[in-house]
């Protein structure tokens, strides 16, 4: 009877059909799940943000207003760097669908230029806010307004961290379909920045310099 059960045993872990073939593959669409959950979770750390912002941005503690700091012109330049770069990654999209190596990264790099010139003035407007003594500590206003802008700086920190990652992957990689989801992913990345700078732009700087 043993014997008959050992036979038995050996006849079915030598039957191909009772194993399970293991494959390492990448999930279709694994990635832009979890991607999306991670942009729905920046989104709450922006919506606490924004509403911190709305509680404090008229608590001026006698100090000065949005009115009196903010210089339009240079917002509207510095937007108009972030809304650009968007249209440029735009077209280094286009170029990776037709996978033309060198356009793809051409797009990217124009798209990184217009993020540190945005980042640029960015950084000169804090360090002159804070040489007119409008640092973050004069009053609740001022401490709501540079925690959202600064946060939004940061990410586009990392994001053109990201990008000059992503173009040496892509320049020793070519555009495999491992550097096609990450263009995917950065390119979801950099658009939620463009939405969340059109909120800052409408909310905090616009709204600011009403009476």
């Amino acid at each position: 009877m043993s014997d008959i059960n050992v036979t038995s045993a050996g006849a079915m872990s030598a039957d191909p059909s009772s194993r399970y073939l293991v494959r390492e593959h990448h999930p279709e669409h694994g990635t832009m799940l979890g991607f999306w959950i991670y942009l729905m979770s920046d989104c709450l750390i922006f919506a606490c943000l924004f509403a911190t912002y709305a509680v404090l941005g008229r608590n001026y503690a006698g100090g000065p207003s949005g009115g009196e700091l903010f210089d339009l012109k240079l917002i509207a330049l510095n937007t108009a760097f972030l809304l650009f770069s968007s249209i440029t990654y735009g077209f280094a999209m286009l170029q990776a669908k037709v996978k033309n190596k060198g356009g793809t990264l051409l797009w990217l790099a124009i798209t990184g230029i217009f993020g540190l010139c945005f980042l640029g003035v960015e950084i000169y407007e804090f360090l002159h806010l804070i040489h007119e003594g409008a640092g973050p500590q004069r009053s609740g206003f001022l401490t709501s307004f540079f925690a959202l802008v600064g946060t939004h700086g940061l990410h586009v920190t990392f994001g053109a961290i990201w990008l000059v990652t992503l173009m040496v992957q892509i320049s020793k990689h070519g555009l495999h379909a491992a550097n096609m989801r990450r263009l995917n992913c950065l390119s979801l990345f950099w658009h939620f920045l463009d939405v969340i700078w059109i909120g800052v732009f409408t909310f905090v700087y616009l709204m600011g310099v009403l009476p």
